[in-house]
């Protein structure tokens, strides 16, 4: 059993509203003129910020989800990025944004971008809702950033810990309380 917990608001749902309004006018900018944007969330973390960004971007777009892991159900990374679920469609000579929820040692978004570059896609940009850059040890950079945040484990609005948290519709700090087990 893991230890008990409590969380405590750090951006709010409002907040976050505003921010993915804002990346998405500046990610509509960068990339007016494509015939169509291949949008690839990182699952599971970005899928609530996916959905909410890819409605305000004003081009045509099309959905596609990679899932990497480092982390399994721990709150640290373990370095070793593994790709559970590839691309259904093509990225070669198409433009290419990648959808993050959280950049922090950075390896997985590091993997992902190579594997992603190596298959020749015509632009690739990152935007990830939220950066750690304190915890960085790879050299990795999001093209957008929605916040930047101070090295604690978070959850909420897709970000999970241990699959629970994933429903709240702010970003919440975990604060432990008791010793548990």
């Amino acid at each position: 059993m893991s230890k008990p917990y409590v969380i405590d608001e750090m951006i709010s749902a409002k907040a976050i509203a505003a921010r993915v309004e804002a990346l998405a006018r500046e990610i509509t900018r960068h990339f007016q003129g494509t015939d169509k944007l291949v949008v690839v969330g990182l699952l599971r973390g970005s899928f609530v910020f996916i959905a909410d960004l890819v409605r305000e971007i004003d081009l045509p777009v099309e959905v596609d989800f990679l899932e990497a892991s480092s982390y399994g159900d721990g709150m640290e990374s373990s370095r070793e990025v593994r790709i559970l679920k590839d691309l259904r469609g093509e990225v070669h000579g198409r433009d290419v944004l990648v959808v993050e929820d959280i950049v922090d040692t950075g390896f997985t978004l590091q993997h992902v971008v190579g594997l992603l570059r190596s298959r020749e896609p015509a632009r690739l940009e990152v935007c990830a809702l939220l950066d750690k850059p304190s915890r960085r040890e790879a050299n990795v950079r999001a093209t957008w950033t929605g916040f930047e945040i101070p090295d604690e484990f978070v959850v909420g609005y897709g970000i999970d810990f241990a699959q629970r948290n994933r429903n709240l519709p702010y970003i919440g700090k975990v604060r432990f309380t008791g010793d548990g087990e």
